[in-house]
C-alpha cells in the first residue's frame, strides 16, 4: 500500500464530505476510493470514517489521523518544491483561482501572457465562482472580489467593481426607465437561485426606503444566463459591472440608477502567508497586479 497516497484520497474525502465527491476530484473509480481508505483502515486496524448513503463523518481517531496526514503531505509537498529548485528558479506549477466571468475576461489573457513568458511555469487555471479554501486546496494565488475578512491571508488591491443594475433598451423603451429605486417593483426582474451569496438590491446611503427590488419573474443559477435574459428584454437585473463589459459595449443593455449606486467593492490578488515565497509565485504577483490594474 503507497501510504501518502492513501492519505491524500483519505483527505479528498474529508474535503469533499463524501466518497464519490473525492471519486470526481481526483478522476478516480469510486471503487478504488472505497478501497484505499479500507486499505488504510486496515493497516491502521481502526475505523477512521463512519460511511453513510450520502455523507461520512469522521471518527475521533480518524480526526487526529487526517490532522497528521495533512501535515505531512504539506511537508512532502515542500520538499519537492524544495528539491525541484522553486524558491531559485522561475519553473513549477502554479494554482490559481478566480471568479468564472472575471478570470475569463482578465485574468485568462494575462496569465496567457505570462505562460508565453515563462515557458518552464505551467499554470492550473479554477475558474469557479465558489471560494476556495487556499491552504486545504494547496492554491498560490486568487483573485477575490469583495471585502476580505480571511487575517491568515496576504492581500494585494488591483482595483475594484461596482454592483449596478441594467435592463436591454428595448425593455426600457416599452415599459420606462426607473428613475429611483422606489421605482422598481413596477418592473420585472431576473434573479439568482443556488449561488452562495446572490447579488443584493441594495443602494448608495442604504436608506431603509431603498430595499426595493423587481418583481422576480426569472430565477436563474449562473449570471451568464441572467445576463442573457436581460439583454433580450424580459426585465431588470443587478450584477457586478465586470459581467456586462460586453452587453454595455455593444449597446445590448443600459445602465440604470447609476447615482444609487453601492459603494464600489475591492478586486484584490490574495496568497498564503509565507516567509519564503517561490520564485514562481513572485514572479506571477509581478507580472498579474500592474496589468489587472491597468484593465480595471
Amino acid at each position: 500500500m503507497d501510504r501518502l497516497e492513501a492519505m491524500s484520497v483519505l483527505l479528498a474525502v474529508v474535503e469533499e464530505g463524501s466518497l464519490s465527491g473525492a471519486s470526481r476530484r481526483l478522476r478516480a473509480p469510486l471503487a478504488t476510493v472505497s478501497r484505499k481508505v479500507a486499505d488504510l483502515e486496515r493497516h491502521l486496524r481502526t475505523q477512521l470514517l463512519v460511511r453513510t448513503s450520502r455523507r461520512v463523518q469522521v471518527t475521533d481517531a480518524g480526526r487526529l489521523y487526517v490532522e497528521a496526514a495533512r501535515r505531512i503531505l504539506e511537508q512532502v509537498e515542500q520538499a519537492e518544491r524544495d528539491a525541484a529548485g522553486e524558491y531559485s528558479a522561475l519553473r513549477g506549477e502554479l494554482e490559481v483561482t478566480a471568479p468564472i466571468t472575471f478570470g475569463r475576461t482578465h485574468v485568462l489573457p494575462i496569465t496567457i501572457d505570462f505562460l508565453k513568458a515563462q515557458p518552464e511555469i505551467d499554470i492550473r487555471l479554477l475558474l469557479n465562482d465558489r471560494q476556495v479554501n487556499m491552504v486545504e486546496e494547496h492554491v498560490d494565488v486568487a483573485v477575490r472580489i469583495g471585502h476580505l475578512v480571511d487575517s491568515d491571508l496576504r492581500a494585494t488591491k488591483v482595483g475594484e467593481v461596482r454592483r449596478v443594475a441594467a435592463a436591454s433598451p428595448d425593455y426600457l423603451s416599452s415599459r420606462g426607465t426607473p428613475a429611483a429605486p422606489g421605482d422598481l417593483p413596477a418592473h420585472d426582474g431576473i434573479t439568482f437561485r443556488g449561488f452562495k451569496t446572490a447579488p443584493e438590491w441594495r443602494y448608495r446611503g442604504d436608506n431603509p426606503g431603498w430595499t426595493a427590488e423587481p418583481r422576480k419573474r426569472l430565477a436563474v443559477n449562473s449570471t451568464e444566463s441572467a445576463v442573457a435574459a436581460a439583454a433580450a428584454g424580459l426585465g431588470v437585473v443587478r450584477v457586478l459591472s465586470y459581467q456586462i463589459e460586453q452587453e454595455l459595449q455593444s449597446g445590448a443593455l443600459a445602465l440604470i440608477l447609476e447615482k444609487f449606486e453601492p459603494e464600489p467593492l475591492p478586486v484584490s490578488l490574495v496568497y498564503p502567508e509565507a516567509s519564503l515565497r517561490p520564485q514562481k509565485v513572485r514572479a506571477f504577483l509581478d507580472w498579474i497586479a500592474p496589468r489587472l490594474r491597468a484593465r480595471l
